[in-house]
């Protein structure tokens, strides 16, 4: 129980940091568009995509799809079960920039996916394997700019994206 609270010290001291840090306000903007890439209509096109050029024969699209099917439940289990309060709950006299679409905050969902594209498409597309990995590193650090998320809640979603991607892609026959 100390460890726990001695991360969640060191989290708001992070966090805290950074929202009063004087390049805060120029960051905001960015990350308000940044962090929309991460809602999830971005993967749907790819899928899309994919299964336009493919079908649903193609490998990479078959290890999305499985890597959300797992994925998903698992971030929607860890986040009602442990029930991590955001920033702005968290915090006094905190207002986040964004209102996020649900209550908790700990993993983050868009990290998670944004980590799990990357790692995925990253595999089928290598050269573009640092371009995609930065995008996913912007989303998760805009969401904690955007005062939704605690740092160690995009650790944590970064870890439990790549890990499903990485499970789904040895599970994909190519």
């Amino acid at each position: 129980m100390k460890l726990l609270y001695s991360i969640h010290k060191y989290d708001v001291f992070m966090f805290t940091w950074l929202i009063n840090a004087r390049i805060h306000g120029a960051l905001t903007r960015t990350s308000r568009y940044i962090s929309k890439t991460g809602d999830g209509l971005l993967y749907l096109i790819i899928a899309g995509l994919l299964y336009w050029r493919e079908g649903v024969a193609c490998p990479t699209l078959q290890a999305i799809l499985l890597a959300f099917l797992i994925e998903r439940p698992i971030y929607f289990v860890l986040k009602n079960g442990l029930r991590r309060n955001r920033p702005q709950a968290a915090l006094q006299n905190f207002r986040s920039i964004i209102t996020p679409s649900d209550k908790f905050s700990f993993p983050s969902g868009h990290t998670s996916a944004a980590f799990m594209m990357a790692t995925l498409l990253s595999v089928y597309s290598p050269p573009l394997m640092i371009l995609l990995y930065c995008w996913a590193t912007l989303v998760a650090f805009s969401r904690v700019v955007l005062g939704v998320h605690f740092p160690t809640d995009t650790l944590v979603g970064a870890i439990l994206g790549i890990s499903t991607a990485l499970f789904s892609l040895g599970q994909i026959v190519i």
